[in-house]
């Protein structure tokens, strides 16, 4: 019997009760990784309780705010309460994310607060808190998730979109720092995709993209950028690290 690309391999993938996050969840396990999903809202327990169902690898939830500077502690506990404390993590995929849109005269420190903390910080301190945790024999695997907002100006998502681009400078600098022993860290921009969140993002910014899109005028799909993700926690993408991967129909191409 064949093996599966990902076969005894243990994914962490935050924000995963819906959308992109439940994507590349499933799509990891079915390249065999077992999964520790995150999520925030208790309302979102018969989401991850279904997801969990179509799961056909181990999989393991846990709730938790990953804007809070003790998060990282609580995914530990979780993983240690799962597969013990000498158990290891080989793929982070660090998807999380909140946006607020508002102009730039109406923005408050709140605002700030709220985008930054769980899109930076929380990005910063759970890859930090689980460092430990990665396999000791290396070829790890950290991907971030970040936005086409990133390199370009949005009205009314200046926070979303800045938090992107500081996202990109940790993807470049871990790159960087991580990689003696194999391990790779790379960072995916969706374009607009059909997820709850862009219903959020003002329409004529979804119709020019959509316009302006070579691939086919649309919008991308959650299954297309999951794909991406699992190629690039995969070994064939071994050799790429400290990349940003535009997966827009080449509505950014970089």
């Amino acid at each position: 019997m064949t093996s599966l690309p990902l076969q005894n391999k243990v994914a962490v993938v935050t924000g995963a009760s819906r959308g992109l996050g439940a994507g590349m969840a499933l799509e990891l396990a079915s390249r065999g990784a077992s999964i520790l999903l995150t999520y925030t809202s208790p309302t979102s327990l018969p989401l991850v309780d279904a997801l969990r169902s179509r799961i056909r690898t181990p999989s393991h939830a846990v709730r938790v705010d990953l804007s809070t500077p003790s998060a990282a502690a609580t995914v530990l506990s979780a993983l240690d309460a799962w597969l013990g404390p000498d158990s290891h993590v080989h793929i982070l995929v660090n998807n999380a994310a909140v946006e607020v849109v508002k102009p730039l005269g109406t923005i408050t420190i709140s605002d700030y607060e709220t985008v930054f903390d769980l899109n930076v910080r929380g990005p910063l301190l759970l890859t930090q808190g689980l460092l430990p945790r990665f396999d000791p024999a290396g070829k790890n695997r950290i991907i971030n998730i970040g936005s086409v907002g990133a390199r370009c100006g949005f009205a009314q998502l200046g926070l979303y979109c800045s938090s992107k681009a500081a996202l990109e400078g940790l993807t470049r600098c871990w790159a960087a720092e991580l990689g003696r022993d194999g391990t790779t860290v790379n960072q995916v921009n969706p374009g607009p995709v059909q997820t709850a969140m862009l219903e959020n993002i003002p329409r004529e910014i979804v119709d020019g993209q959509k316009a302006r899109t070579p691939v086919g005028n649309r919008v991308g799909t959650v299954e297309e950028v999951a794909r991406i993700v699992a190629w690039l926690a995969g070994e064939e993408s071994s050799w790429v690290s400290g990349q940003v991967v535009s997966a827009s129909g080449g509505l950014e191409m970089y």
